[in-house]
Order: structure tokens, then sequence, then C-alpha cells
């Protein structure tokens, strides 16, 4: 099967072979949708749900979701590295509530032959297996009710992918992907598949991956409701990996399988964002078909639905978020929130080049320190409201620069490469732990954007601490 990428081919490299052959017949929906997440396990602590109740039409909830638009992420591979060709878009034709409790996300086709769909993800990128426990992530989801030649590229899929990966886009697989649910072409089977350490090879057999799957429990899988299951369980030596569907586990993989560092590299990060799409054709449904899709015969207007995602966890630690500090850690929360409450820097979701301190004021916590030319954080989804627009930035810094080294202190919205829509200039202010509360003027905004602050310098020194930061109108 082609490679179009060293980002995530997401969900289907593992090839299937002869083993499995489309269905001729669409089965009329024999299984009725719940409206709520299922009472916890015993056992378990629930972490993070939705169950996509509200009225029909409506956008899943942006507390809980991110909206991937386009054909790929700003700076990232194009198609999202898999080849698809559907643009994904947040129209509610394509993604929205149906008011009986289930997500749905459709595929459409225009006049032009243009076909767009949606691609979610959470918010929250910090989803792991607490030490000692387990993690389950799961879904109750029908896929497209759509078989034989009308099915020829669709690919929808319920999977999670390593949290380093945002931002970044080009450390995929070694960061991991966990495949939940996936499935082409209207084939009644469920794949689930792991993705980790290089491309190509190595020891997930980039880009296919370490997968298995099997035909859907009692009525297929286009035509009903199933529910798919990941756990990560670091409750067992060696840890493990497995996936099951409707309760019955199809699919594992044990941390002996694999060289250590290759483990290390995809369990030790913050974690991991969970994500719901439909894709229409690329490698995998091509691969499958064995020509491209989709194709003339290929009917849009068929959704996947997805009743419910829960997050639980089982024994051990609760999960944690950290960063690799010389003397302190910090758990940062999982992103969103007002731009006008005090946003700590250490509560981002994505950075680089930096490291996490004990702040010595008054305000306690922690601080981003060690920051230089070309660092910079993410923090996700803040709202800025639909009112009158911010135009102000103000951050608690401090600085214990060597005479004449000095940076500036930025504020991008949605992508670092996109300009500055406000900055201020820092220098010396006493020493590190000499904090000054600085504005700076910026363009309006409004609405919910992901900020990065960055830094720039003329020198290669460090010149500056974060503590805090906060916008004003």
């Amino acid at each position: 099967m082609p490679v179009f990428s060293l980002s995530p081919p997401r969900r289907g490299r593992f090839a299937i072979g002869a083993a499995v052959a489309a269905l001729a017949v669409v089965i009329p929906l024999t299984v009725s949708a719940q409206a709520a997440v299922p009472p916890t396990p015993a056992g378990w602590t629930l972490q993070w749900s939705d169950d996509f109740n509200g009225a029909a039409g409506q956008l899943p909830s942006s507390a809980n979701w991110i909206f991937d638009l386009g054909h790929g992420y700003p700076g990232g591979p194009g198609n999202w590295g898999t080849g698809e060709i559907a643009a994904h878009t947040n129209n509610p034709n394509n993604v929205s509530l149906d008011g009986a409790g289930n997500l749905r996300i459709t595929p459409r086709r225009d006049a032009a032959g243009n076909w767009t769909s949606a691609r979610l993800e959470t918010h929250r990128g910090d989803f792991k297996a607490p030490a000692g426990g387990i993690l389950r992530i799961e879904g109750r989801v029908q896929m497209p009710n759509v078989t034989g030649q009308a099915a020829l590229g669709y690919w929808p899929a319920f999977w999670a992918l390593g949290s380093p990966y945002r931002g970044n886009y080009w450390n995929w697989p070694g960061i991991g992907e966990f495949d939940i649910m996936e499935n082409v072409n209207g084939i009644n089977s469920v794949w689930g598949v792991l993705h980790c350490g290089v491309n190509p090879g190595g020891p997930c057999n980039e880009t296919n991956g370490l997968g298995a799957s099997r035909v859907c429990p009692g009525a297929s899988c286009q035509s009903a409701f199933h529910t798919y299951r990941f756990e990560w369980d670091q409750s067992v030596s060696p840890n493990q990996l497995r996936w099951y569907v409707d309760g019955q586990q199809f699919h594992s993989v044990s941390q002996n399988q694999m060289p250590a560092d290759a483990w290390q590299n995809m369990t030790a990060h913050a974690g991991y964002f969970i994500l719901l799409n439909v894709a229409i054709g690329g490698a995998f449904p091509d691969g499958v078909a064995g020509h491209a899709t989709p194709t003339g015969a290929t009917v849009p207007g068929h959704p996947m639905v997805v009743d419910y995602v829960a997050v639980w966890t089982s024994g051990g630690a609760p999960p944690t978020t950290t960063t690799t500090p010389p003397t302190t850690t910090t758990t940062p929360p999982p992103g969103g929130g007002s731009a006008y409450g005090t946003i700590q820097a250490e509560a981002f979701q994505q950075q680089s080049g930096m490291s996490v301190y004990t702040a010595q004021d008054t305000g306690g916590g922690g601080h981003l320190g060690a920051i230089g030319n070309g660092d910079w954080a993410l923090y996700r989804g803040i709202d800025f409201g639909s009112g009158s627009p911010a135009t102000q930035f103000v951050a608690r810094a401090a600085s214990g620069a060597a005479g004449g080294v000095s940076g500036l202190v930025e504020v991008r919205l949605d992508s670092r490469t996109n300009p500055p829509i406000g900055s201020f200039a820092i220098g010396n202010t006493g020493g590190w732990q000499s904090w000054r509360t600085i504005p700076a003027n910026i363009s309006g905004v409004t609405g919910v954007h992901d900020v990065y602050v960055t830094f720039a310098s003329g020198q290669p020194a460090d010149f500056v601490n974060l503590n805090w930061f906060t916008f004003g109108k």
C-alpha cells in the first residue's frame, strides 16, 4: 500500500489480504441508540465523557472537542498524511447532534464531485494509564450503514494519538497511535491497530502497524451500534494493550513485543487525545479495494453515528501530565478557559525548549523558565468571547539575563507561523525571580483560539521566565 508521509497514516496500513470481502446487502438498522454514558463499572473511575445529548443540528460541545479543518494541520502533511480526499468542516451538514443522544459525522459530495466530512479531537490530551493501573477508552458507534460498491472509500475511525503530535506533526509514529475502531469500504469487520516506533518498518511494522480484525458480533458493524473499547494496562507485567468489540477481546500487544525505548516513547509522554472522523479515500480503503477510492459508485450521505465516548481508569495513581524540570514538576490542565482569567504559564498543552520551575514570589506555583529564542508554548481553546474584542496582553515575567541580552514575548493565534498579534520586549529585571507585570497592546481578538506564546531574541542565551498571563479589553 502507498505511503504518503511520515505523519500518521493514523489508521489503516494494516494489510488484510483476501480474508475479508465487502457485503453486498444493506442490513436495516436493528439496534436503537441509548442516550447516555453507561454506569461506571465497579472498580473504575470516570475521567471524561460525552453523551452527545442536545438539540438536533447543534455542533458537539466546544468545551470537549476541537474541529480539525481542511486537508491537514497547519505546517503538517497534506491530506492528513493518509491520502484521504475529503475536506473536513465544522458545517452541521457534516457534523452535528441528531437530537436523540448521538453525534453524526456525515460525508457529503457536491455537484462538482468534491467531498466534505468532519474530524474531531478532544481538547484533553492527557489520557493515559495511571501508574500500576488501567486506562479504558470506550465508545458506542454505528459505522456508516453502507456496503458494497456504494461504500468504496468510506473510512470511519475512533482512535487516539499521542499528545506530543500537537504542534509538531512530524513525530509520528514514535509518539504512538491507538486505533480503537476503524473500518473501510463497508466491510463487516472492525480493525484495531497500534502504530509506534519508526516509519517505515520498526517494531510496529510501519506503515501497516500491529493490527487485527474480526467480524462484529451479532448484527453487522454497519447495521447496528457496537461498543468498541481499548485498554492500556499497567497493572500487569509486562504491560499490555488490548482491543475489544462488545466486550470480546480480539487484539493485544505486549510491552515485551518491542524494544524498551519504543514502548517508552509512546507511553512516557503526557498522554493521548481522542479522535472521531470519517475519511473518504486514502491508503487503507485504496489498498483493500485494489484501486483508487472513492469511485463514481460511492454514495455520499451515510453517517458514522456515535452514541457516547467515555474514559475510565482503574487502580494506580491518577494520571498526570508532567514536563522534565530540574527542580519540580506540574500537571497542566486540559486546555480551554477564558482569556480574561489568569492563565498559568505552566498550564500549556504543548511546549518546546523550556522547563517548569517553582516560582519564588507571592504568586507561588510554577513558572516556565530557561526560555530563549525560538521557544514556544501552546494553550488550546482560549475563549475571547463574542462581544468587544480583547486589545491587551498582560504577562508576569522576570529576567536575570546578562547585559545586552533581551528579547520579545509574542502572542500568536492558531498557528506558530501566523504573525504576532502583539508583543513586548524584556531585558534584565533584576533577577530570574524579580517579577514584573508587563502590558502590551494586541490586535483586537474575539472568538475561541489556540494561543501560542512565542519567544524571539537576537542572542542565543536564555532571556526570560514566564509566570502567568491574561488578556484585557
